[in-house]
């Protein structure tokens, strides 16, 4: 399942890093796609628990679709 959040308070490449690792850690096989002008992620697996790994590295993710 693929599933893209809005994250607005991710707003330049440290951010960008910073969830791409919380990601890595929470779903390692996982594909993600960051578009930081956008500022959106989407990634496939399990949506909650990408959700509680962006929360977790300090972000607010909303989820628009998946």
């Amino acid at each position: 399942m693929t599933t893209t959040f809005t994250v607005p308070d991710m707003t330049c490449g440290h951010c960008e890093k910073t969830v791409r690792g919380a990601l890595a850690d929470a779903l390692p096989d996982a594909a993600v796609a960051i578009d930081l002008t956008a500022q959106t992620v989407t990634v496939e697996g399990d949506a909650a628990k990408a959700e509680d790994a962006i929360r977790e590295a300090g972000y607010s993710p909303e989820r628009t679709a998946g």
